[in-house]
């Protein structure tokens, strides 16, 4: 029998997620949109009901952009901050931001865990409690590829079920799939992965990449190579024929970028990771009564009568 799994969920992945799909005539009595609220809540119960944890942890950003990336890389979600702000608030629709503290107010009420680091995003403390992990497998469930770099097959097995497309559409990517994917070697999937990105970039999280040096070509360097470091040495070596003049003069160009951009890419996987309570998924909702009042108070209807029933199956 397999072990039950460790769950890491993306939260604020989910929550945007669950807004974007879900119209905003789910409303409380008093006209607040509450379609983010009634997804993630939808989307918590269907974890419990079918993935069956034994643990589960609700991750959160305590900063959406930590200071020692944008130290790195100041392009670093650029486009991402809000107007006339000082740079530490990240635009979120206006109809989303009050929704985000009953998302949480339900966690607490239902007695599931959440976790944040002081200094670092969501991301990191998924890897840091995926990294640490070394009892049970781990489920990374997130519409966000940056972390597929998280999948491995040892100490314990880490898979990303992403929900990029929905849940209904889900993939459940380990290390197999994600090398099949991408043409990446599969014992360091999850690595080449996180290598590969640094040399493709993501436009999303404003990262420029290596201009020219696109997905395949990226995977290809770092398949041929090992490893970034590899790709990076043969640069240096005028005698390694490997590489193409013009590939050799991209990376070449782009050596204060790559030199900067793993500390982006790459989750710290040593964050100080506090969580607000024990990760086991309780028996039952922690304070039902509560569940029951938040239900009435934001009418959220069925989406609570289902988390209920989750935790009691």
């Amino acid at each position: 029998m397999t072990a039950a799994p460790l769950v890491l969920l993306d939260s604020a992945s989910l929550y945007f997620r669950s807004f974007y799909a879900l119209p905003d005539s789910m409303t409380s009595p008093d006209g607040q949109p509450v379609n983010a609220v009634r997804g993630f809540a939808d989307t918590v119960a269907r974890i419990l009901i079918e993935r069956k944890p034994s643990r589960l942890v609700a991750c959160l950003d305590a900063d959406w952009r930590p200071a020692f990336r944008v130290e790195a890389l100041p392009s670093y979600k650029a486009h991402r901050v809000a107007e006339a702000g000082d740079g530490s608030e990240e635009e979120v629709p206006d109809a989303l931001t009050p929704q985000v503290p009953i998302i949480l107010d339900l966690l607490d009420a239902a007695g599931l865990a959440t976790a944040e680091a002081v200094g670092y995003e969501a991301d990191d403390v998924i890897g840091a409690l995926a990294h640490a992990e070394k009892a049970s497998p781990v489920e990374v469930v997130t519409g966000d590829r940056d972390l597929f770099q998280l999948v491995r097959f040892s100490p314990t097995p880490v898979t990303v079920m992403y929900v990029g497309r929905g849940w209904n559409k889900v993939e459940i990517i380990g290390p197999p799939e994600l090398a099949a994917k991408y043409s990446l070697p599969v014992d360091s999937a999850g690595d080449a992965y996180a290598e590969m990105a640094v040399l493709r970039g993501d436009p999303s999280d404003g990262l420029p990449g290596v201009p020219g040096i696109g997905e395949k070509t990226a995977a290809k360097l770092i398949t041929d190579f090992g490893s970034l470091a590899g790709v990076l040495t043969a640069v240096s070596d005028p005698r390694d024929r490997r590489l193409t003049a013009r590939i050799r003069t991209k990376l070449t160009e782009a050596a204060p970028y790559l030199a900067a951009a793993p500390t982006v890419v790459r989750v710290a996987v040593d964050a100080p990771v506090v969580l607000d309570r024990p990760d086991p998924v309780p028996a039952g909702p922690a304070d039902v009564d509560r569940l029951l009042a938040l239900k009435k108070r934001w009418n959220l209807g069925t989406s609570v009568d289902r988390l209920i029933a989750a935790l009691r199956s």
